[in-house]
Formats: structure tokens, C-alpha cells, sequence
């Protein structure tokens, strides 16, 4: 009695087995279709149009336009033919990407120590030849506190007891492609310091190799050697202030305000004046404050720039930074 029952169990398991077997595929089939429409819509993602002609290619192998970057050709001929009409675009994109570069904020430099933002002041600083950071006064002061006064606050070295062995420590980290061993010698050259004659054309060359590794600083003051020097030149000026300002300095970007603003170009030195503020530029501040006693910027703006600015002071403030300063340290 009971084998029929038994029988017809396993008849009807092996139905559904079958069954099941069968919407496995089915679904593996639709699983395989998905794969091969995603598959294809990224080949047609890969492809790109010739600008100039209309062929089609792939975009890894076509010619960019290496200015917007935003068209691409099938060849290098069909680049060159389609320049003109290609012109005005191309330099409207350019000049959008500089700007989106040059109106950004920019973060702060950090104390390697005690990761606060680096004191705008620069003599609240130093730079050190043994290990190439630049550390500040606050974790200098606590270093000479705990375990004296000749040693690297980050990298406890011993401090230099001569010239050339200065010159060497300078020397292996310029050989290691640090910015500021570049910018400390172009100083050197500047000056006529550390053995150096005067050459303020080997300075130059040091701080735009500076620049090039990183240090915004070396940007503002090659811009500062076009606006002041006996080869005047306001065009390289401004555009190395821009590169400054692009990598923080505030200098720079104070000074890019106010060649802006003498141009007649307002709207675009108030960017200037308001991104330094907010950052703690004093004269920047100062000249928010006037904009908007004069009704250029509203109330709103004005407030918003202003509670930037303290933030990016209380931003650096630090116990031990206080303590320095109110000692001899700070007096140095």
C-alpha cells in the first residue's frame, strides 16, 4: 500500500528536480544576455567620433585634443584641419579649468608633529636641513622643554655646527627632489648667504624647480622677481602668483586681488579677496570688510567670510604655540 504512494513521491520530486534544473538554465541564459549587453554598451562607451571627419574608433587609440581634452580624432591630419573651427571652444574649456583650479580652496600646509595647519607668520616656523619639514614654533618649543635645545624636533637630529655641513644636509635633500632644500637655496643665491655669490638668475631657476616640487611660496616669490625686478614683466607675474594660489599661498592670491581689481575685472578679484580671507589673510580680510561697507558683498557673505577667517585661526592655535610665543623663543 504504501509503495505506490512511495513511487509516486519520488515521481513527482523528480518532476520538480526537472523542472528546477530547467529555470537554472534559464535564469544562467538571462544572467549570460545581461553580461553580453553590458559587455557591448561598454565597447560603445570605449568608441569615440573623429571630431573633424565623423569616423568612429576606439578612444584609447584616437588623438586628444590636449588642451580641453575634450574632443578626440581619428588622426593627427584630421586634428590639425578641424583647429580653427575648433578654436574658440577649446579656449572658452581651457580657461573654465583654470579657473575651477585657481578659485578652489586649498588646504593648509600641516606641522608633521602636532598636524595643525602651519602659522601663516612664516617666523612662527623653520625649516629643517637634516629630515626637510618645516615644523612649528609650538612642537620646536615643546622639543627644547623635554629633551634640549640641539636636537630635530621630528627626526632627532643634532643640529649643524658649521656652514658646509649645513651646505651638505642642504645639498643630499635637493638630490631627493625636496622643495624645500630648492627654495632655501634660491635664497642662498638671492642673498649672497652660505658661501653663495649673488646670481639671481641661478635663484630663479631654484625657485621655479621649488614651484615645480611643490612649494607655493616659491611660486609667489618667482612672481615677485617679475614684478619687481629690472625686467618688469605683469603678464609672468600673474601667472606665477597664480600658480602659487593654487597651491595656498595667500600672498599670492591677495596680490592676484589686486591686479584684478586695478583691471577693472571686480568680480573676479572679490573671489580673490574672499577666498584669502576665509583662509586668514589679514589685508584680505580688511578689504572684505570694505566691500561690504560699500554694499559689494552682502551681510550674509560678509558673516560667512568673517566666521571663516576666526575658524582658520582658532584652526592653528595650540597650547604649546602659546607658550612659544610668550617666551624667548618666541622672541628670537
Amino acid at each position: 500500500m504504501s509503495t505506490p504512494d512511495n513511487d509516486k513521491q519520488c515521481s513527482d520530486s523528480g518532476e520538480i528536480a526537472s523542472n528546477k534544473k530547467e529555470c537554472i538554465s534559464c535564469e544562467q541564459i538571462n544572467v549570460n544576455n545581461i553580461t553580453e549587453d553590458i559587455d557591448s554598451l561598454a565597447v560603445l562607451d570605449d568608441m569615440s567620433t573623429c571630431a573633424s571627419c565623423g569616423k568612429e574608433g576606439n578612444s584609447n587609440d584616437m588623438n586628444t585634443c590636449n588642451k580641453c581634452k575634450m574632443v578626440k580624432y581619428c588622426n593627427a591630419a584630421c586634428k590639425k584641419k578641424h583647429r580653427t573651427k575648433h578654436k574658440k571652444a577649446c579656449e572658452r574649456r581651457v580657461a573654465e579649468l583654470h579657473d575651477k583650479a585657481l578659485f578652489k580652496e586649498v588646504e593648509r600646509e600641516e606641522c608633521p608633529i602636532c598636524l595643525l595647519p602651519i602659522p601663516l607668520d612664516a617666523s612662527q616656523s623653520i625649516f629643517y636641513s637634516c629630515c626637510g619639514k618645516v615644523i612649528c614654533n609650538g612642537c620646536i618649543y615643546a622639543m627644547e622643554m623635554s629633551e634640549g635645545k640641539d636636537l630635530c624636533a621630528f627626526c632627532r637630529s643634532p643640529e649643524t655646527t658649521s656652514i658646509d655641513e649645513q651646505i651638505g644636509r642642504i645639498k643630499k635633500l635637493m638630490d631627493r627632489g625636496n622643495a624645500g632644500a630648492h627654495y632655501m637655496k634660491a635664497g642662498d643665491y638671492a642673498q649672497g648667504i652660505m658661501g653663495m655669490p649673488v646670481d639671481l638668475e641661478k635663484s630663479n631657476q631654484l625657485l621655479l624647480k621649488a614651484g615645480e616640487l611643490g612649494c607655493a611660496e616659491a611660486y609667489y616669490n618667482l612672481g615677485q622677481a617679475y614684478d619687481q625686478g629690472r625686467g618688469r614683466d605683469m603678464k609672468k607675474a600673474k601667472y606665477y602668483w597664480e600658480l602659487a594660489a593654487m597651491g595656498g599661498d595667500l600672498s599670492a592670491r591677495h596680490n592676484l586681488a589686486c591686479l584684478e581689481g586695478h583691471s577693472g575685472k571686480y568680480e573676479r578679484a572679490t573671489k580673490h579677496f574672499i577666498l584669502a580671507a576665509r583662509a586668514g589673510d589679514d589685508q584680505s580680510m580688511g578689504n572684505v570688510t570694505v566691500m561690504f561697507k560699500k554694499g559689494m558683498i552682502t551681510k550674509n557673505e560678509y558673516a560667512n567670510v568673517l566666521r571663516a577667517y576666526q575658524k582658520s585661526f582658532d584652526d592653528m592655535k595650540s597650547e604649546a604655540r602659546d607658550k612659544a610665543a610668550a617666551s624667548d623663543f618666541g622672541r628670537r
